[in-house]
């Protein structure tokens, strides 16, 4: 197994803003959405950490659930192009955006009832901070719904990925997917993590050659 390399906790320039928008993440995230509504989403108060350019809540809502999202991302370049996404989708009723760190967040504990994450992970040094911060703003009998890549077993492991992947791309896009490929937690590591909030290995679960998911229910009894 590769050793896990940090790479930069916050996509905050320009470039990488627009080369992240531009990359082909439309089968991705449909499938992630797709498998948020068979793990019984119905809407309701939502939490996206780590949203980029609003991409997954854009799907949610073209999908006409009655929901409100919260988009929160620390990253101001990322959020700039998050809210053109979103003017030009007509969702800035539907959609409010949010700086912030993950590892800190604003918000009331218990205030959302769905907390998503779709590749924030990997960009975390220690990801406890993150998944503590998501379960206190996860209000009881809510859902947790958490994607991220898988680090590959090899470095050849990693470049296939990146050449099956990262087709089309430009040398900067290849890049950050190889990037983050080598910065992404192993399906032990992330078992670990979530063990801390009670949850068996068996509720996190490959979900394809290069992504993980963990989808857990916080206790009623907790705030």
């Amino acid at each position: 197994m590769l050793q896990r390399v940090l790479e930069p906790e916050w996509m905050d320039s320009p470039e990488e803003a627009r080369d992240y928008n531009n990359m082909d993440h439309s089968e991705v995230n449909r499938g992630f959405v797709d498998d948020l509504w068979a793990a019984g989403f119905q809407g309701g108060d939502v939490l996206d950490i780590g949203t980029g350019t609003a991409l997954i809540p854009i799907e949610i809502a073209r999908r006409g659930v009655e929901c409100r999202i919260m988009a929160a991302d620390a990253a101001v370049a990322m959020l700039e192009r998050a809210r053109l996404n979103l003017e030009i989708a007509g969702l800035m009723r539907v959609v409010q955006l949010s700086q912030c760190d993950a590892k800190a967040m604003p918000y009331a504990n218990g205030m959302f009832e769905w907390t998503l994450c779709n590749g924030t992970v990997h960009h975390i040094p220690d990801p406890a901070r993150l998944w503590q911060e998501a379960w206190r703003v996860t209000r009881g009998g809510g859902r947790l719904f958490f994607r991220d890549l898988l680090r590959p077993e090899s470095e050849s492991a990693c470049e296939r990925l990146v050449d099956l992947y990262a087709v089309g791309c430009n040398e900067h896009q290849r890049e950050m997917f190889r990037r983050s490929l080598l910065a992404a937690l192993s399906l032990a590591e992330v078992q670990a993590f979530v063990a801390a909030f009670d949850s068996p290995p068996e509720s996190v679960h490959l979900t394809s050659d290069r992504h993980w998911t963990w989808i857990a229910t916080k206790p009623e009894k907790q705030a």
